[in-house]
C-alpha cells in the first residue's frame, strides 16, 4: 500500500480523487497543520511500517517539523533512493 502526503488533504490514498490544487507549505497555518498532523497520525495509525520518501536537498521544514510531532514517528523509516525498499 502506498499513499502521498499532501499540504492540503493530508494522507492520500491511491484509491482517492481530489480536485487539482497548489498550495505552498509555507502557506500551511498553524491550524492546518494541527489537522495535518492528526489526519496523518489517524489514516497511518493501523500500519505497522511506514516508509517516507524524502529529498534532502529539498525535504521543506513542515514536513520534518510533521514528522517529529507525528505519533507514529516511531513506525517510520525515512528512505531516498528506491532501492532502498525494494
Amino acid at each position: 500500500m502506498w499513499a502521498i502526503f499532501s499540504d492540503k488533504h493530508g494522507v492520500w490514498f491511491p484509491e482517492e480523487r481530489h480536485e487539482w490544487y497548489d498550495k505552498d507549505p509555507d502557506t500551511v497555518s498553524e491550524q492546518e497543520f494541527t489537522q495535518l498532523v492528526k489526519n496523518f497520525e489517524g489514516r497511518l495509525a493501523d500500519f505497522d511500517d511506514i516508509w517516507f520518501y524524502y529529498n534532502p536537498s529539498r525535504f521543506h521544514p513542515l514536513y520534518e517539523r510533521l514528522l517529529k510531532e507525528a505519533r507514529v514517528k516511531g513506525k517510520m523509516t525515512l528512505f531516498t533512493h528506491k532501492k532502498q525498499i525494494t
